[in-house]
């Protein structure tokens, strides 16, 4: 029998680190749901405030991938904060100029 894998689609919730890292001004940053789900992915800097939110809204299970275009922010540390099936899960990201 095929299992979820075989057919492309992850067993888990997971958020990938950004590349590429350090960035400037873009990075791609991957994510995969086992299951059909709604998605918040949104980045913050150091104090804490978000800065930009990249998707809200129901993906399909599988592999996505979304891109983050910093061209207005300043250098420095920022996080992705990933939102689905309950879980939140974060990677640093680091903006160089």
């Amino acid at each position: 029998m095929e299992s979820l894998e075989d057919r492309g689609i992850p067993k888990e919730f997971s958020l990938n680190n950004n590349y590429p890292n350090p960035f400037n001004p873009s990075t791609m940053i991957d994510y995969s749901l086992p299951v059909d789900a709604k998605v918040t992915i949104e980045v913050y800097n150091l104090l804490g405030q978000k800065v930009a939110t990249l998707l809200n809204g129901t993906e399909r299970a599988g592999m996505h991938t979304v891109s983050w275009n910093a061209g207005k922010c300043s250098s420095g540390m920022y996080f992705a904060r990933f939102e689905s099936g309950g879980k939140q899960l974060m990677k640093k990201m680091l903006l160089v100029k």
